[in-house]
């Protein structure tokens, strides 16, 4: 493991953050399942790490009570429903935005279901993350969501946003450095913004950080 993790996991512990280390994204599985009970509620946020990691269709397997937000009924009352189950999960799967070498989380949501779920709710929240996905400090992942993940997200989505156009947030190009500042677009991926710090009850959020570039 470099020098750079090993200070990165230290930060997480001091946060009451559990990290776990894998090579390779095919050793996730795996792991997922010791974290997992036979009969767990589980469900996850939106998220291309778990699904290039093969975690997705693990908890379809049938060992678990799968939440699965994709199959939810998308009236908006159903949905919130599906959703307002989400937040009373044995586990909550997701990845995050950034992770800065601080031990901080850094994650931007559209809806703020995925941030209401990891500040509070499911009993674990297990992140699964790439190493491209570590940062120098906050202002870094600002950075990082606005020119990497929320174009890529809205050009996935057909979201009609500055971004998706550009492949950078409008605030970039007008050089402020405002956190939530962006376009106008009731579209826009970035309406909400959670940093996680030092957390009250330890071990509840779990980092699985995977040695390869996964998701956006």
């Amino acid at each position: 493991m470099e020098i750079r993790i090993e200070k990165l996991f230290s930060r997480l512990k001091e946060n009451n953050i559990q990290p776990f280390y894998l090579e390779t994204k095919e050793e996730a599985v795996d792991l997922v399942s010791q974290l997992l009970n036979e009969g767990d509620t589980v469900t996850n946020g939106g998220s291309v790490s778990l699904v290039e990691c093969g975690i997705i269709e693990h908890l379809k397997c049938g060992r678990y009570n799968f939440l699965d937000r994709e199959a939810a009924d998308r009236s908006e009352q159903d949905f919130r429903e599906h959703l307002l189950k989400a937040m009373d999960a044995d586990a909550y799967f997701c990845s995050s935005n950034a992770v800065t070498e601080a031990g901080e989380l850094y994650n931007v949501d559209g809806n703020a279901n995925r941030i209401s779920a990891i500040s509070y709710g499911p009993k674990s929240v297990i992140m699964v993350v790439g190493k491209n996905k570590i940062v120098k400090n906050i202002d870094e992942a600002v950075k990082r969501v606005k020119t990497i993940s929320a174009p890529q997200i809205c050009k996935q989505r057909g979201r009609n946003t500055y971004c998706k156009e550009t492949g950078s947030c409008i605030s970039i190009v007008d050089g402020d450095t405002n956190m939530t500042s962006g376009c106008n677009s009731h579209e826009r991926a970035c309406c909400s913004f959670l940093v996680t710090g030092r957390q009250r009850v330890k071990d509840r959020i779990k980092v699985i950080l995977i040695n390869e570039i996964l998701g956006y």
